[in-house]
């Protein structure tokens, strides 16, 4: 069995200026909001769900993007309505969702 249940990565990598990449796409800021979404709906820590950052993920020219492991699914989102749909359907319901899948 997993640690966790689900493992989600957010790429926050910042290259430089004039490059495409995920963190000028306020990556970082919409991790932060996926991870305190997390907490607050009590579904962090051993056998449920972590949320981390990570370096690149070399798919910037789709990004933003996260992937959710151990499924393996990768996404783009836009704003925190995207983040809630992933968490409510994915993550809490087992749900692709597939217009952000990427």
């Amino acid at each position: 069995m997993s640690y966790y249940k689900h493992h989600v990565f957010f790429c926050c990598n910042q290259r430089p200026e004039g490059e495409q990449c995920c963190n000028n796409h306020d990556s970082q800021k919409m991790r932060n909001y996926a991870k305190d979404r997390i907490k607050n709906l009590k579904l962090a820590g051993q056998g449920r769900i972590r949320v981390n950052q990570s370096g690149c993920l070399d798919r910037c020219k789709e990004g933003p993007v996260m992937v959710v492991y151990p499924e393996a699914v990768w996404y783009t989102y836009v704003d925190r309505e995207d983040i809630d749909e992933i968490i409510e359907e994915h993550l809490v319901n087992g749900r692709i969702v597939e217009r952000l899948r990427i």
